[in-house]
């Protein structure tokens, strides 16, 4: 079996000097002259130009120091690649850039090797694969089943093993939909966390550049390299302070999943008992499935294709190739033709009501950490969608086309085999900048399942030891008085949005003392003397935990506080000098059994 091209591996193989990138790139070759007419790419670089780029990474060296050193990579081909032509799979718009997109510039300084251009549904519209005049990227496991789009040739790339990871684009889900049907991780971020400049747009306004890769981890890390501010690109976003794609996974979270009557398979007999089977799953990583009412994301799936996001694609599709219709794929040429007679007031229409929907669905936020859904609901066969181009796409989007209308960020991951073969995916979705959050639950999630790599038969790579979790989008913080669940300050933290995670004890290092003023506890270290006193672990978000902290009146203030196991937590301790006459209420355990004890 061909090396796995999982990040873990490659790098083990690079390490131990069994592989080399010039090694990579031959067996790189090797895979994609076997795979013959696959339909993955567009374009690719010539073999010996990939051959002395590879030799020229060699002496360069860096290994130890360039993040991304001698990972091969694909781009979908809608995203500027310096001397490779732009197609977005419509021959005549093809042009070739001088300069590659920041995002792709970013790779290759970090040391990736880029191989070449995918296929994709003709300027990226599409959620099945089909819709490109260089045929259908082959999937790895039925080619008579569709690939998913509309990256479906990056998606294939890394499902086949052809690469180890590749750049899609995502508008309506096609950085997921295809993710889902390689059996491989698709990480849509949060909108403007990529820069899109060198992307040609679908939806400006909605567009981001996602990343397939054949685990979470590794996708994350490909985030965190190609992440950073554009200025240049007007839908770009600063990233808060402490903010990684990848975070920790949480010791309490609760997630939203559809009412069984919701459920939605489009007749996949297999769909109901591996979505169950995830929750499932879920459940034993030490969450809580909450059913979410669905009915506002539906509505909002339905105005993707109608009035504001239709005459913008309509736009960039004029833009491309001007009254030349004909140059068009007769699906796109169809679905844009709507786009051209919509009017101003029904633009203003369209954005005014996804604003109420958008309220509508901020109660679930305050409910849930993250959603659960079916990345799809089933999947089809080439020969479907030739004869009904339309209805099933737009099924395919039943649990993807809301994504980015409502600015969530997104991971779909796989979880399991249907019985006629063809993988199975969920896809977590959470606000804006939740990325680290849901990659991580996401990562879990995934290699609980004990999947395979794409369509690879490698095993997914050891859990290595990672870093402390991000302290985005919570930082998590002990309280150990009025601040505890039922007590008078407790709504200073829900106000702020936070999330009760736990209840626990301190290390036995700490004295308790009801201060003063008769209103707090306040928690003292005292390593030789100490006791275990109860506390909660909240969760802040961390966007606000400045103005939670300004809060804290003296003698308390934020330090770190060790917990029962071990591990160190922000958390409320007193200045010592405030314990003096204090009565010391170590004896009771904690604010709520000294409060017992006076009644």
């Amino acid at each position: 079996m061909s090396p796995s091209f999982d990040f873990t591996s490659l790098r083990r193989a690079y390490r131990e000097r069994t592989a080399s990138p010039v090694s990579v790139i031959k067996d790189v070759l090797a895979r994609i002259a076997a795979a013959g007419d696959d339909g993955v790419w567009i374009s690719r670089f010539a073999d010996d130009a990939l051959l002395a780029e590879a030799h020229a990474l060699e002496k360069r060296g860096g290994a130890d120091i360039l993040p991304l050193y001698g990972l091969p990579c694909a781009v979908k081909d809608n995203i500027d690649v310096a001397g490779l032509p732009t197609t977005c799979a419509c021959p005549d718009f093809a042009y070739t850039p001088e300069r590659s997109a920041p995002v792709v510039e970013r790779l290759r300084a970090a040391g990736a090797l880029i191989i070449g251009k995918t296929n994709l549904d003709q300027f990226a519209t599409g959620l099945v694969g089909t819709r490109s005049p260089y045929g259908v990227a082959r999937n790895p496991f039925d080619p008579a089943s569709i690939p998913g789009g509309s990256s479906s040739g990056s998606a294939v790339a890394v499902a086949a093993g052809l690469v180890a990871f590749a750049l899609g684009t995502d508008t309506a889900g096609s950085g997921r939909v295809p993710a889902s049907f390689g059996n491989i991780v698709g990480i849509k971020p949060t909108r403007g966390l990529l820069s899109k400049n060198g992307v040609y747009p679908a939806c400006q306004s909605l567009d981001c550049v996602s990343v397939f890769a054949l685990t979470a981890g590794d996708a994350a890390e490909v985030i965190d390299i190609a992440k950073g501010h554009d200025p240049g690109d007007g839908y770009s976003r600063e990233t808060p302070p402490g903010f990684a794609a990848m975070g920790g996974v949480p010791k309490r979270f609760t997630f939203g999943v559809l009412p069984e009557g919701e459920r939605e398979f489009f007749g996949n007999p297999d769909g109901p008992a591996l979505y169950r089977a995830a929750i499932e799953r879920l459940v034993t990583l030490g969450s809580a499935p909450v059913e979410i009412d669905y009915t506002p994301f539906l509505e909002v799936n339905k105005l993707l294709y109608t009035g504001p996001w239709l005459a913008e694609r309509y736009g960039s599709v004029k833009d491309a190739v001007g009254t030349r219709h004909e140059v068009l794929h007769p699906v796109l040429r169809q679905i844009i033709a709507g786009g051209e007679g919509i009017s101003g007031a029904e633009v203003f229409a369209g954005l005014h009501r996804l604003e109420e929907l958008r309220q509508a669905t901020m109660v679930t936020w305050r409910a849930v950490d993250f959603l659960l859904l079916p990345t799809t609901g089933t999947t089809y066969r080439i020969a479907e969608i030739e004869a009904n181009p339309i209805e099933p796409n737009y099924n395919l989007g039943r649990y993807t086309n809301f994504c980015n209308l409502l600015d969530l960020s997104a991971i779909a991951v796989p979880v399991g085999f249907r019985g006629d073969g063809l993988p199975f995916g969920v896809t977590l979705f959470a606000p804006a900048f939740h990325d680290p959050l849901i990659a991580a639950v996401g990562g879990a999630l995934h290699q609980a399942a004990g999947l395979p790599l794409g369509a690879t038969g490698h095993p997914h790579p050891a859990r290595g030891k990672r870093q402390p979790g991000v302290s985005f989008p919570y930082v998590p913080i002990v309280v150990v008085g009025a601040h505890l669940s039922d007590q008078p300050l407790n709504h200073e933290l829900t106000a702020l949005g936070a999330r009760l995670r736990r209840a626990t004890r301190t290390a036995p290092e700490y004295r308790l003392y009801a201060l003063l003023d008769g209103r707090r506890p306040g928690l003292v270290r005292q390593p030789r003397d100490g006791v275990a006193i109860e506390v909660e672990i909240w969760d802040v978000p961390s966007e606000r935990l400045g103005a939670f902290a300004a809060g804290v009146a003296a003698p308390l203030g934020l330090g770190k506080v060790r917990l029962a196991d071990g591990s160190e937590v922000t958390g409320f301790l007193c200045e010592a000098h405030a314990a003096d006459g204090a009565p010391d209420i170590s004896e009771f355990g904690g604010w709520r059994g000294w409060l017992a004890a006076k009644t």
